[in-house]
């Protein structure tokens, strides 16, 4: 596996001014002396967070010094304090900054920095960015603008791609102007239909429509998102493939004339179109059909003339009948399990070819070695409909990097704790990624991994994924894009613990228990407890209370066999490991009013251990009465109000549309539970709102 992938994470010390000189790192003496004349000696990384540090690791392992570009609210960013030099670029949001070509150009010169690498986002593919670099000699760490401008347009490229010979998805591609236009066309196509941004990517922009009122409001949302986040509300139609799965090819080409592909992704497991678990390869796609579709990518790159990393996306249909999607004539967010699985540093690659260089490999030569999955850890809430969180990581502690029994893991980071989630940027904390022989060996390496990964602060994610995991379908391979719809309807309200899981989580809570009661005291402790956890009484007696250690004891059973528990878990850490009945497993620890939080594999439950006494006494403790706030319409993440459609003394019904709120570039419909009236506007158009702020209130 190439060195670049487990480089070193070292920081600089930031300074005072706009642009901070730091100590140059060591220059490498690899195996590429020879191509050294050819090579940038400055790269300015236009973007923030993880993909910016992982672009910086392989440039100081090449031995290319890097520049770092920051906003007002990234200003103690890890990226930041990564690089060799920084540059200011103002206020954000995005626009003000990430986004002003401007600014970039201007960091460039005043640095000295010889080419521009651009992650994935802001300017990734953005044509006009790449031309004004080469006009002003800087080189692009990329494709060339030709080709970003061909397959950025997605109605262009679809009609480019027909041409090459790419099987396509049956739809209109011409710019639709109006609703009843829309409606028109998809009435012709047949329901359902994909309405999607010309210059769309990232899930924003995209609305998938069964009928004509959820047409006409899916255009009119497609269009504004389209416009706030891509400054073009063009849109077109397509037909929608049911149970799709969503399987993409990297591709990797020079500047002559040289294309291979790297093999497949999987990313169907999606919420509101934005994936959040890829694995490679997939569970669907044999070789056969690998080198079908492999081909297909291929043929369309060089049909643009591509000379750097991509993605051609497909849809696959449950007869493994797929359709080119569109193009990213950029770096993936889950590029790193195609690293994995071939060993290849593709930011490496990327600016080996931008430099001129030759592919060293040919198609046969490349190698596809066991199975990577990559899990994205975000700040959003996974029991409200995934909802954007905000505000600052009071303890981050990602899972150990290195390989163990046969497993890797892989953590690309752009936070360190004590950073704060703003609401102007993507929420993605970190991907967590691991590789294994097999698929079952790199999902269980990805539960333990997300077992360790401990995150406070925000509302997270992590939960979800840890249940995810474990949950049959995924482990069985069964996928589609429509996943967690089918699968959690409902939405996300936490996995309920077995009976195993409820036994084992009861001895774990004794074990702290017993560790934050009387750590190093030789008192013997009591022989019968009581452990509730959540609703449910777990009764547990040491079954040689004279032999316990809050490091080990043994819990009598039924059996003739005692259970022996066995952890070094100390006061203050937050994650209790140990052995339970010869069952390893990692458990999450957090202080709670009275007792404990644990979480396990998506269970998230409070426990509080008690002798009998207490716990008869607690039983008599009338529960607790939960406030009614089904009158108030409530702000469900931190965002801006774009619009509200209601008056006061107006009746809705129950599904009408309440409110439009703006998260991280999405707009989110707000909708009317019940039948009701409204009493009195608490918010306004154009307001920032916090989770939870009062939108409107009902009579």
């Amino acid at each position: 596996m190439s060195a670049a992938l487990d480089a070193g994470r070292g920081y600089g010390q930031k300074g005072e001014k706009g642009i901070v000189a730091r100590p140059k790192n060591k220059r490498s003496n690899g195996s590429h002396q020879g191509d050294r004349r050819q090579m940038f000696r400055k790269i300015l990384v236009a973007n923030r967070g993880e993909i910016a540090c992982r672009i910086m690791r392989t440039a100081r392992r090449m031995g290319i010094a890097t520049v770092a570009v920051y906003c007002d609210v990234d200003r103690d960013a890890p990226h930041v304090e990564m690089a060799d030099e920084a540059v200011n670029i103002g206020p954000p949001p995005a626009a003000t900054s990430y986004l002003d070509m401007e600014k970039i150009i201007a960091a460039c010169r005043q640095t000295g920095a010889d080419a521009v690498h651009p992650g994935y986002g802001f300017l990734s593919e953005r044509a006009a960015f790449a031309e004004a670099l080469a006009a002003a000699g800087i080189a692009f760490i990329g494709p060339h603008a030709g080709a970003i401008a061909a397959m950025g347009d997605k109605i262009e490229s679809k009609k480019l791609a027909a041409k090459a010979g790419v099987t396509t998805v049956p739809g209109h591609l011409g710019t639709i102007e109006s609703e009843a236009e829309a409606v028109r066309i998809a009435a012709g196509i047949g329901w359902p239909v994909m309405i999607k941004a010309s210059a769309g990517g990232g899930g924003k922009g995209m609305r998938i429509a069964r009928s004509d009122e959820e047409l006409r409001e899916g255009f009119r949302l497609a269009r504004s998102e389209a416009k706030s986040s891509f400054g073009d509300d063009r849109v077109f139609i397509e037909k929608f493939i049911e149970n799709p799965r969503h399987i993409e090819i990297q591709v990797l080409g020079d500047k002559h004339g040289h294309v291979i592909h790297l093999g497949e992704r999987e990313c169907s497991i999606q919420r509101r179109n934005q994936k959040i678990v890829e694995e490679a390869p997939s569970p669907a796609v044999d070789a056969k059909l690998r080198a079908k579709m492999g081909a297909e990518a291929v043929a369309l790159a060089k049909a643009v003339g591509y000379d750097s990393a991509g993605t051609v996306e497909f849809v696959m249909g449950e007869d493994k009948g797929f359709y080119f999607l569109e193009m990213n004539t950029r770096l993936q967010v889950e590029h790193p399990v195609t690293e994995m699985v071939t060993g290849l540093d593709l930011v490496e690659q990327m600016i080996r070819v931008a430099a001129g260089e030759k592919l060293k490999l040919k198609q046969k030569d490349v190698p596809l070695k066991g199975w990577a999955i990559e899990s994205r850890l975000y700040a959003e809430d996974p029991y409200r409909e995934f909802l954007p969180s905000i505000g600052r990581l009071t303890r981050y502690r990602p899972p150990e990097e290195g390989t163990h029994n046969g497993s890797t893991v892989r953590v690309d980071g752009g936070v360190v704790e004590g950073s704060e989630i703003s609401i102007y940027f993507d929420p993605l904390i970190a991907k967590i990624t691991t590789h294994g022989p097999d698929r079952a060996t790199a999902v269980k390496a990805m539960s333990e991994a997300l077992d360790s990964t401990v995150v406070d602060g925000i509302a997270h994610n992590q939960p979800f994924l840890a249940t995810l995991m474990e949950h049959p379908r995924w482990q069985e391979g069964r996928l589609s894009t429509s996943f967690i719809k089918d699968e959690f309807p409902e939405g996300f309200a936490g996995k309920i613990p077995d009976a195993a899981t409820v036994q084992r989580l009861a001895a774990v809570a004794l074990s702290v228990e017993l560790a934050r009661r009387s750590p190093g005291s030789a008192r013997q402790p009591r022989r019968d407890w009581v452990v509730k956890l959540g609703a449910e009484l777990v009764p547990l007696t040491l079954a040689d209370p004279a032999e316990a250690t809050s490091g080990s004891f043994d819990l009598a059973t039924d059996a003739e066999e005692p259970v022996t528990v066995i952890s070094d878990w100390e006061p203050g850490q937050p994650v209790w490991q140990g052995v339970i009945g010869g069952f390893p497993l990692s458990v999450q620890v957090r202080p709670v009013t009275a007792g404990l939080r644990l979480s396990w594999r998506g269970v998230d439950v409070v426990a509080r251990v008690m002798t009998p006494r207490v716990a008869a006494l607690d039983a008599k403790m009338p529960p607790k009465k939960v406030a009614d706030t089904s009158k108030v319409l409530r702000c469900p993440m931190p965002g801006l109000v774009v619009s509200i459609s209601v008056a006061p003394g107006q009746k809705v019904r129950a599904g009408e549309a309440l409110a439009i709120v703006e998260a991280m570039k999405m707009e989110n419909v707000l909708r009317a539970e019940k039948d009701g009236t409204v009493k009195e506007l608490k918010a306004k158009q154009g307001d920032v709102l916090a989770v939870d702020a009062a939108i409107l209130e009902f009579e």
